[in-house]
């Protein structure tokens, strides 16, 4: 869940990326940056320090992003300056929900125990596209084998538990309360 000081910052960058006509372009960096903290915990734990100097999280951030849309660049100044780059993760996240919502994109979770096959993923999205009777759906894809087996599928609050974990674990509660 995004802070209110995210959310904002994200509204911010959303808006004159608009004004500038580039969101799409700094939608593809948030996707980036989001995608890059969430692989990294060496980064995340960097930018949450309050021992290492601006100037260091500063020269990290742009070497990592060079070559990223003015904007995007200009945020992360902005984070360093305000001592808010534990932030740059939540407003990537923010950004992406934004961008998506302006957008009218419904993003699906689907999370199984191994990987979509092209046939499956296009009887997923067909699925999620007629249950919420939209055009525009993006499915994101996630990978636990704790699950077993089945899927997970969420969109938005909503969520269909059909894994083999799950099934498991409803058994498992039925037989400890006849017992």
């Amino acid at each position: 869940m995004s802070s209110r000081a995210a959310i904002r910052y994200a509204k911010a960058i959303l808006d004159q990326a608009k004004d500038k006509g580039t969101e799409e372009v700094v939608f593809g960096n948030m996707k980036s940056i989001d995608a890059t903290l969430s692989a990294s915990k060496e980064l995340r734990s960097v930018l949450k320090s309050p021992v290492i100097k601006a100037e260091d999280k500063r020269a990290s951030l742009n070497a990592i992003f060079a070559g990223y849309d003015p904007s995007t660049l200009g945020l992360i100044e902005l984070l360093v300056d305000k001592k808010r780059t534990s932030l740059l993760g939540q407003v990537a996240k923010s950004y992406l929900d934004l961008y998506n919502a302006s957008k009218g994109i419904i993003v699906a979770h689907v999370t199984t125990a191994v990987e979509l096959d092209s046939s499956l993923e296009s009887k997923v999205l067909a699925k999620v596209k007629e249950l919420t009777n939209s055009t525009e759906v993006t499915l994101e894809h996630h990978i636990d084998s704790s699950i077993i087996g089945g899927f997970i599928l969420r969109v938005g609050d909503v969520q269909y538990d059909a894994s083999i974990d799950n099934q498991l674990a409803s058994v498992q509660k039925e037989f400890s309360k006849r017992l």
